[in-house]
């Protein structure tokens, strides 16, 4: 049985107050953040042999493949496709079936995605999707009929015709129309038969808070557990206490990615989340978690894609997004997964504080940032380099709330450093660089 909760959008855009008819329906539980892979970042670069035309069900499933050998045994599990999983190779045309639910690119997925999912699932994995906020325009063109209803899909749209997501396209929904519902229901009733895990539902603006609702109510009437993850480049914060009942997660800053060569770069745009995660921690809860985006920590050494960043920046981010307990997924070509990113990847001590679900303080701002959180009345301290030249970061006992006399564990070397008095120096920490350490 799950928790019902109520959507509250007080403080949203006067257009929700004819939007929302009914209190959204539980979201499905999930106690730990996701781990797993995105294909976004392969979809989005423009490194040769890759882009927005790679995806198809072979590589998708060797993908799989090296998921399982290498990085299941940590705890990933879900391989998410992204917006190319629908779309026509080349003219990047949006596909779907008689009654406007999106289906799969014929030519990339000649089987649909039920084949795929169940060989992901055959590996003991999960499969994830991805969708946009409001009804496509073609599909509203062709007034297709809504599956189960007497309705067509131009009777559920919002008058006059509004668009509905963050890139100005989709006709915006009303769901104080009855067969509003219905559509969603019939949408996901068809990811589900599939066997879709997770469902990424991207361009979200404050309005999109009934539409999210929307897609939880579905999820619940589906009969199958489908992690809901809010999307956008942020979503817009005005949004996250209305989207906080319907969403697992939500996305709370821009896309990692750089839209070049690699897969990212740290100025475009890593290093955006140590200035903009603080803003969203007093709307997050252990069940409503921040989505810092796909983490670039494949490769660095071999052929293909590159991440782009350092060594000891995918350290970094490791440590940043294990302490904000976000979602762990990579989203580079793990077929050239390199020894090194499997290493921090796989490392137990720091996936556990990620896994705790437990929010982190900042405690110091500015170039040489200190953070803390406490998981089962230990303290965990990360400290970060945000500058240019190396440094040492000082952290105080009394200032993140421990004793005097205390031990210091380092999770990233897995080794204890003995025990310190008051405080405790990283010394010489790297431009861009990190500490992760448990006190007591």
């Amino acid at each position: 049985m799950t928790l019902r909760k109520v959507v509250t959008c007080a403080a949203i855009a006067p257009l929700l107050a004819v939007a929302v008819t009914a209190p959204a329906e539980a979201k499905a539980p999930h106690p730990q953040p996701f781990m797993g892979w995105s294909s976004w970042s392969i979809g989005s670069t423009k490194a040769p042999g890759y882009g927005g035309d790679w995806m198809d069900e072979a590589r998708v499933k060797k993908t799989a493949d090296t998921m399982a050998a290498k990085l299941k045994p940590a705890g990933y599990r879900y391989i998410n496709l992204d917006a190319e999983w629908s779309k026509t190779r080349g003219d990047w045309q949006a596909n779907s079936d008689a009654n406007g639910i999106p289906s799969a690119d014929p030519v990339r997925f000649p089987n649909g995605i039920k084949p795929v999912a169940d060989y992901v699932h055959s590996k003991g994995l999960k499969l994830g999707i991805y969708g946009a906020i409001g009804l496509e325009k073609k599909i509203y063109d062709q007034n297709v009929p809504i599956a189960g209803t007497s309705c067509t899909v131009q009777q559920i749209t919002v008058l006059p015709l509004t668009t509905a997501n963050k890139w100005g396209d989709n006709w915006m929904i009303d769901y104080t129309k009855p067969c509003a519902q219905k559509y969603i229901d019939s949408v996901v009733k068809k990811f589900a038969s599939w066997g879709v895990d997770f469902l990424k539902i991207d361009g979200i603006l404050p309005s999109s808070v009934a539409e999210m609702a929307a897609y939880s109510k579905a999820i619940d009437k589906s009969g199958r557990k489908i992690w809901l993850s809010g999307s956008a480049w942020p979503v817009d914060i005005a949004a996250a206490d209305g989207l906080r009942p319907s969403v697992n997660g939500v996305r709370i800053d821009t896309d990692v990615e750089c839209y070049c060569d690699t897969t990212a770069t740290w100025e475009s745009s890593v290093d955006n989340r140590w200035e903009d995660l603080p803003n969203w921690l007093p709307h997050l809860r252990s069940n409503y978690l921040g989505d810092l985006d796909s983490m670039p920590i494949v490769n660095n050494s071999g052929t293909g894609l590159q991440d782009g960043i350092s060594n000891v920046e995918r350290q970094s981010v490791f440590t940043f997004w294990s302490m904000a307990s976000s979602p762990l997924y990579v989203g580079g070509d793990l077929q050239n997964i390199d020894d090194a990113a499997v290493k921090i990847l796989t490392n137990p001590e720091v996936i556990a504080l990620d896994q705790s679900a437990v929010l982190p303080t900042r405690v110091t701002a500015g170039d040489l940032q200190v953070w803390k959180k406490v998981v089962h009345g230990k303290t965990y301290v990360a400290v970060y380099n945000l500058g240019s030249a190396p440094a040492d970061i000082k952290v105080d006992f009394k200032s993140v709330g421990a004793g005097h006399l205390r031990p210091v564990r380092d999770l990233v070397a897995r080794k204890s450093l003995g025990w310190s008095w008051d405080s405790w120096t990283a010394q010489d920490v790297p431009a861009h660089g990190s500490r992760l350490i448990r006190i007591g």
